[in-house]
């Protein structure tokens, strides 16, 4: 990296957990190059690393406010360098060079070495497990997959991420033993979506598998699952749940919807029915599991009355914890071909 001066990173994440873990290893590899860098820290830093959010239309305009508060900081002289990573830089690289001049150095999602060598290091791929953990010391992200090969009308995270790739078991579990040497207890899997993880590598569901193995590691109490789909939810995992002490008895499950209609248009692969039948079978065999979901309103042709089904699933279904988005109408996506026919006011109003 030319420079005038030493230089002393500090790291801004946006967007979800995922794009945290990345973060995350990039600051394990700068700092096995003896780089000063930080996480979102209050230090006089003069080079500044954006890890973008790309997702939805919310979260494309924090990144993009986030980049331009950072050159406004670059042209008062505050901050010498400007760097942006991530899934917005993944999608819209050509558009932020040609629109934000003043970045000097923009990277997609598979492109860690790229930036690396850029502030100066030298990228060390035997450090792949090597992350510099940001979250409380009992706790860490453990990322089993990138990319989702689900095919929802309403996603961009495919075109940004790519197809799903599973991470070998072994790595996984020799990281996993890596977090637990540092102190860590709780381990929160995650992915685009658990319970594809491993139908590219293994030909068959092997998130069951994996549970059983880490559930083995001494010193981790706990492991949590985040992000799992409900259409072909392997079954067997919640049997792996009850038989062992230390995996939580929590499913994070994004059910969007239970109107049939809107869950085809969707392209969810699972109907109203089988979704409820999903739930009750959760909660017969894992009697005291806690469940949390994200559901999708204003979705384009979304009625009145598919709203009330909606309403009404929520109250008899009795979820621990609920997240409601509206909908982004997301360029490239399949939905993006339907009208976006709910007005923004009645979006948020159900919300």
């Amino acid at each position: 990296m030319n420079k005038t001066s030493k230089p002393n990173i500090n790291i801004i994440t946006l967007g979800c957990s995922k794009n945290l873990v990345d973060s995350e290893l990039l600051l394990g590899q700068l700092k096995a190059n003896n780089i000063t860098a930080f996480h979102e820290s209050d230090n006089n830093s003069n080079v500044i690393v954006i890890n973008t959010c790309g997702f939805i239309n919310d979260a494309k305009q924090e990144s993009i406010d986030t980049i331009l508060q950072y050159i406004e900081a670059k042209k008062a002289g505050l901050i010498e360098k400007i760097f942006v990573m991530g899934c917005l830089s993944q999608r819209y690289k050509n558009e932020l060079k040609k629109e934000i001049k003043k970045i000097d150095g923009i990277y997609g999602v598979n492109e860690l070495p790229e930036i690396v060598k850029d502030l100066g290091g030298n990228y060390n791929k035997t450090l792949v497990n090597n992350r510099y953990l940001t979250t409380p010391p009992h706790y860490a992200y453990l990322k089993i997959a990138e990319g989702c090969s689900r095919q929802c009308s309403f996603c961009a995270i495919p075109l940004i991420r790519g197809k799903y790739v599973s991470k070998p078991v072994n790595l996984i579990i020799d990281e996993a033993k890596i977090l637990a040497e540092k102190g860590v207890k709780e381990i929160i899997l995650i992915a685009q979506d658990l319970t594809y993880y491993g139908i590219d590598l293994y030909k068959k569901r092997k998130l069951a598998d994996l549970l059983r193995k880490l559930s083995e590691i001494n010193g981790i109490d706990w492991i949590r699952l985040h992000y799992t789909y409900p259409a072909g939810f392997p079954i067997d995992v919640l049997d792996v749940m009850k038989e062992q002490d230390n995996i939580c008895n929590y499913i994070d499950i994004p059910l969007q919807h239970i109107s049939n209609s809107l869950l085809k248009s969707m392209r969810r692969g699972i109907s109203g029915e089988e979704t409820l039948k999903l739930i009750n079978t959760i909660r017969n065999k894992i009697p005291d599991s806690a469940i949390r979901t994200t559901l999708i309103v204003g979705y384009p042709g979304e009625t009145e009355q598919d709203f009330k089904e909606l309403k009404n699933f929520i109250i008899e279904s009795k979820f621990d914890r609920l997240g409601v988005f509206t909908y982004s109408h997301e360029e490239d996506t399949p939905a993006y071909l339907l009208k976006d026919n709910i007005p923004e006011k009645i979006k948020q109003q159900r919300a």
